[in-house]
């Protein structure tokens, strides 16, 4: 009788290896397949945006003659944020975390398939600074968020070729279902969920001047 459970835990524990082992496996390859796909839309991003210039974050009187003029959006910050389509996706922008090495197009609708592609935009707007980036935490996406420091560049480029300049001022880890929490109050928010996806690690973001 003993020998009979003993071989049925031997059995059971097997087949739980088997499960831990295909799932690092297939999440290893999801990782993969969402860097490529990204850096796939990111080439063709890149050859089509326009010349890139620097905005004044506080910027609301026209420029002296000779000088940029003020893009439509410091006018109107309520407009919508271009988008760009690559292979039936819109993406509504480029975000770059310099001291992660990362560089990734921003999805303009979320949903979890398109999050499996690329970071999404959750909410908001970068012209009326409370745009969220939400990304899995593949390790080719957001998944050493946690590891930012406050004063750490955040740097996301529209389709107009728009620079918006942030300093990461705080992070937090948060609920899952607090919408409210995750949405409230900052210039840029980017966030993923833990390992296990019991919390949500959110990174604020403030608009540094030009």
């Amino acid at each position: 009788m003993r020998n009979k459970r003993g071989a049925l835990l031997l059995k059971i524990g097997l087949l739980l290896l088997a499960a831990a082992l295909f799932l690092t496996v297939y999440n290893l390859y999801d990782g993969w397949r969402a860097q490529r796909s990204a850096g796939q839309a990111l080439q063709q991003l890149e050859t089509l945006l326009p010349a890139v210039e620097t905005v004044p974050s506080g910027a609301s009187e026209p420029p002296p003659a000779g000088e940029t003029e003020i893009p439509d959006y410091v006018l109107n910050p309520d407009m919508e944020m271009p988008v760009q389509t690559i292979d039936g996706e819109e993406y509504v922008a480029i975000l770059q975390i310099p001291a992660l090495g990362l560089e990734l197009p921003v999805i303009s609708q979320w949903s979890y398939p398109r999050l499996k592609t690329a970071p999404c935009r959750y909410c908001g707007s970068a012209y009326s600074n409370n745009l969220v980036i939400a990304a899995h935490n593949y390790p080719s996406h957001f998944g050493a968020l946690k590891d930012l420091q406050t004063g750490d560049e955040v740097v996301l480029t529209d389709m107009d070729g728009n620079v918006f300049l942030y300093q990461v001022s705080l992070t937090e880890v948060l609920n899952p279902d607090d919408v409210d929490g995750m949405t409230d109050g900052w210039d840029l928010t980017l966030f993923t969920c833990t390992i296990g996806g019991q919390f949500r690690v959110a990174v604020r973001c403030t608009l540094k001047s030009a």
